[in-house]
């Protein structure tokens, strides 16, 4: 399926790469288009190599592609209306922290960890020509119970991944949202001391 792009390019205070100003997360997934399997290798090898506190990386996923029973146990962990197109998407990725290793050592900084490991994940994903949503209205009970995972892992978000697909067949108000002016805080808003 071919989806003209939308220019969602953030109109940034300064320059920034490219890459980051035109990341956006839709909504509109291509439904039909199984994931470039290199392109999926290339995103997770891009979060295997983020920055960790004293290298523990403590971020763990289950990646699920369309069609598969892992990916409908997925979907039902979702909540509101991220159920309503989430599912279209060729992959999705339940992101956990691994709160303490297997010795019982707590890990305070997992949860910032894993945000960095999903970062540059879609930050590797958009430069191929993917598409990433995250989203934290989840079932965490339900994603804490998916094959593989243990207790030390605590979920934090789902990861939609695939190719942009037609928003017109989001709900009216999906599609409101999809072309909505992409808005952000100034960074002097953002900033609360500078020396």
């Amino acid at each position: 399926m071919s989806t003209p792009l939308l220019d969602r390019t953030a109109q940034t205070a300064v320059p920034v790469l490219g890459v980051l100003a035109k990341r956006w997360s839709p909504r509109a997934y291509d439904s039909v288009t199984p994931i470039d399997e290199a392109k999926l290798a290339a995103a997770l090898e891009a979060a295997r190599w983020s920055p960790s506190a004293s290298n523990t990386q403590p971020w763990r996923f289950v990646v699920a592609r369309r069609g598969t029973e892992l990916h409908a146990r997925i979907v039902a962990a979702l909540l509101g209306f991220n159920r309503e197109w989430a599912g279209n998407a060729a992959v999705l990725i339940a992101a956990f922290a691994e709160q303490s290793d297997a010795e019982g050592n707590t890990r305070p900084w997992a949860q910032y960890d894993l945000g960095q490991a999903v970062a540059h994940l879609s930050v590797q994903a958009h430069s191929d020509g993917l598409f990433v949503h995250q989203m934290g209205g989840v079932e965490r009970d339900q994603l804490a119970a998916l094959p593989g995972v243990e207790e030390r892992f605590a979920p934090v978000s789902v990861i939609a991944l695939g190719e942009l697909g037609d928003p017109s067949t989001l709900s009216e108000k999906l599609q409101q949202r999809e072309s909505a002016p992409r808005t952000r805080r100034a960074v002097a808003e953002t900033v609360i001391a500078s020396a």
